[in-house]
């Protein structure tokens, strides 16, 4: 099996159909009869979607049944919070209308936290936001610091003469 790209792996679920295959693997491991009738693939459109889950690493095929590998796991839940993230789309862009622009002075820290936890109820997308947001802060302070000139004295030496 040769190297996956992020692109291989997006590509193999960026079709609806595969998508929707991928994710009723996820949900419930199943013969490929069963999946193929439930989603109205051909059995051309069907092998060939499940040729690309394969070749992706994201399923497997196991007593006549597919399931998620590990890696199709991952990516399962990868999934899910980008779906959580469209759930919350318009509060997200709410919240991107309130920041600053760059090099401008930013909300506090604090305060930007608390406006994400007054509009954003699910815990992984508030866990994303407050982190880069504490990332973004730090970033700031280092910034500042390093900035700032370090004066150090120094003895001076006396020379013996």
């Amino acid at each position: 099996m040769s190297l996956l790209t992020v692109s291989d792996i997006l590509s193999a679920i960026s079709n609806d159909k595969s998508l929707v295959l991928f994710n009723t693997v996820a949900l419930e491991a199943g013969n490929s009869d069963i999946l193929r009738t439930r989603l109205e693939l051909t059995r051309k459109q069907y092998y060939s979607r499940m040729s690309e889950l394969i070749d992706a690493g994201l399923i497997l095929r196991k007593n006549g049944k597919y399931l998620l590998t590990s890696f199709g796991k991952v990516v399962y839940e990868a999934l899910k919070i980008i779906g959580r993230g469209i759930q919350n789309y318009w509060k997200l862009k709410a919240i991107d209308s309130i920041e600053s622009p760059p090099n401008s002075p930013r909300l506090p820290a604090e305060e930007y936290n608390k406006i994400i936890d007054t509009l954003i109820e699910c815990k992984d997308v508030k866990e994303i936001l407050v982190r880069n947001n504490n990332n973004i802060a730090t970033a700031e302070k280092e910034k500042v610091y390093n900035k700032q000139e370090l004066i150090v004295s120094v003895p001076a030496k006396h020379s013996n003469m």
